[in-house]
């Protein structure tokens, strides 16, 4: 079952999609690891229990923290996504593909783990097996979670939607598949158009998929459409979860929640911010609605 309500990560990596000046503000508050955890701890407070957070590199000494403390956050549940593309882009500029994968792969390792990565099937990378590389990508960036409760591993939406855009049903089979066996946790796909997302995942043979999207009564980022989006949720078997319900900013907090409570089949909320008054505000109105 997935948690109610799960706390998003984009304030701590200072994204804010409607102010670069709000962006650069957080960017800077959140560059100590302690600002960090204060606002975990108030979530946590708050009753939350469900926590979004991306691969970044950043991500590391957050997931170190959590485990060295393990016994305040006794109910704590993870829900990477992954790859942060920022990385892999930067790396690929860099040395090329290839180059890429193997630092990627390979830092950090010891030599028993790089002996069981070739003996899996590391020469894949040369051989040009993308199930394979797809499979290893996820063992190095899952490396961070280790010994924490993973409910859910998500796919970025941006390689979500380029792989739906070519229609590449092996590469969502595969790491559905794996992400099961694995990691014994759901796969999950984050896409900036769910309507066809989650058709595409149904005619793979992905049963009641876990799919994360911008839902939210002003219509941001919902492709093609508000209706399209409306009726998926309500004719199609699958698990939505709403992100961006705010739509960064332009909906007040009671109306963008009762607009998405008021969607029962909705099972998820996914939401960022940084004060105190903020999240209690969204978390009380999450509850009060949903009763």
């Amino acid at each position: 079952m997935l948690d109610r309500v799960i706390f998003g990560d984009n304030q701590f990596f200072g994204i804010n999609h409607m102010s670069e000046a709000k962006a650069q503000s957080l960017d800077e508050r959140f560059r100590n690891l302690n600002a960090i955890t204060d606002v975990i701890d108030i979530a946590y407070e708050c009753g939350i229990r469900g926590f979004m957070l991306n691969t970044n590199d950043r991500s590391i000494e957050i997931c170190d923290y959590l485990r060295k403390n393990s016994s305040r956050y006794p109910d704590l549940a993870m829900y990477p996504s992954m790859p942060y593309a920022h990385k892999y882009a930067a790396a690929v500029a860099e040395k090329g593909i290839f180059g890429a994968l193997k630092d990627s792969i390979l830092a950090g390792s010891s030599a028993a783990e790089i002996g069981k990565m070739v003996a899996k099937g590391g020469r894949s990378l040369f051989e040009q097996d993308m199930i394979k590389v797809m499979q290893l990508m996820i063992d190095v960036e899952m490396k961070m979670f280790r010994g924490l409760n993973v409910k859910v591993v998500f796919l970025q939406n941006i390689v979500t939607d380029l792989l739906l855009g070519y229609g590449v049903k092996d590469i969502f089979i595969g790491f559905a598949e794996y992400i099961r066996e694995r990691y014994k946790a759901e796969p999950g796909f984050t896409t900036m158009n769910m309507p066809m997302t989650v058709e595409f995942l149904l005619d793979c043979g992905i049963e009641n998929p876990v799919v994360c999207s911008s839902i939210n009564k002003a219509g941001y980022f919902m492709n093609p459409s508000m209706k399209a989006y409306e009726k998926a949720i309500k004719d199609k078997k699958f698990r939505p979860i709403a992100m961006s319900i705010l739509a960064s900013g332009a909906v007040p907090a009671p109306e963008a929640v009762e607009y998405i409570c008021k969607q029962p089949q909705i099972e998820s909320i996914v939401f960022g911010a940084s004060s105190r008054g903020h999240i209690a505000e969204t978390k009380n109105l999450i509850d009060n609605y949903s009763q």
